[in-house]
């Protein structure tokens, strides 16, 4: 579980996070929605300690990420998996390799085990005949199920992914959605999903937050957005105008 309390944060005398409440708990796929500029971007930074917050408190299973040392902090990052939008794999290395490398730099495991995690982890993936490809080799939906299995690679705790469905074409992106969602409920993962897109707000939201101008403007689940969601939210879901 990860608990935020009133997280602030400003830039010079730019307020970009204005008092966040907020719980986003285990084993489900939680999804920060909302305009461009309305500071999601910096709410997932300051949550995995990217960013200092100029006020508030983020709270891993009790343990207060703002008030970690470098050493601490680096210990908490290895429970944590990150999925990054451009899937952010090294071209230099093949599917095989981008799964392993997380394991080399960190896991006590025996090499052989490490091999054998990598094997599993492609297979849970569906890309069990695709180690020996290289990023250039494959399609984006492959790039991506390659990086969630290099994310989940050490058994995380926490999952944090960045738009998983950029670039993707609908039928890879409810695949990559199924996948996140599967994942999240097997492991009780606590899953932090920052997205533009309807369909995986709809589809897998256990927790939806909708941030507005740095404010925390109505969370629930994806069932209750339409029918309970602020007005600012139901614009938004239906594409439309919001004042400026």
């Amino acid at each position: 579980m990860i608990e935020i309390k009133n997280l602030k944060k400003s830039f010079e005398d730019r307020e970009v996070l204005k008092g966040i409440n907020c719980t986003f708990n285990s084993g489900e796929v939680n999804l920060i929605i909302g305009r461009s500029g309305a500071g999601k971007t910096v709410f997932m930074k300051s949550m995995i300690g990217l960013i200092p917050p100029t006020e508030g408190s983020i709270d891993y299973d009790g343990r207060n990420i703002v008030q970690m040392n470098k050493k601490t902090l680096r210990t908490l990052r290895r429970e944590m998996g990150m999925l990054f939008q451009g899937s952010a794999l090294f071209d230099s290395m093949n599917v095989f390799e981008n799964v392993l490398f997380p394991l080399q730099l960190f896991s006590p495991l025996s090499r052989s085990d490490q091999k054998q995690r990598v094997k599993t982890l492609l297979q849970r993936v569906g890309l069990e005949d695709a180690g020996r490809k290289y990023p250039s080799e494959i399609s984006g939906g492959m790039m991506k199920r390659t990086a969630i299995a290099r994310a989940i690679a050490l058994n995380p705790k926490y999952l944090f992914c960045d738009e998983p469905n950029s670039g993707l074409d609908p039928n890879s992106s409810l695949s990559i959605d199924k996948l996140i969602m599967e994942i999240t409920h097997e492991q009780n993962i606590t899953t932090i999903v920052n997205t533009h897109d309807m369909n995986s707000v709809r589809s897998i939201g256990d927790k939806v937050v909708y941030l507005l101008h740095g404010e925390l403007n109505w969370e629930g689940s994806s069932r209750t957005l339409e029918s309970e969601g602020t007005p600012e939210v139901k614009m938004f879901i239906n594409a439309s105008e919001l004042p400026i």
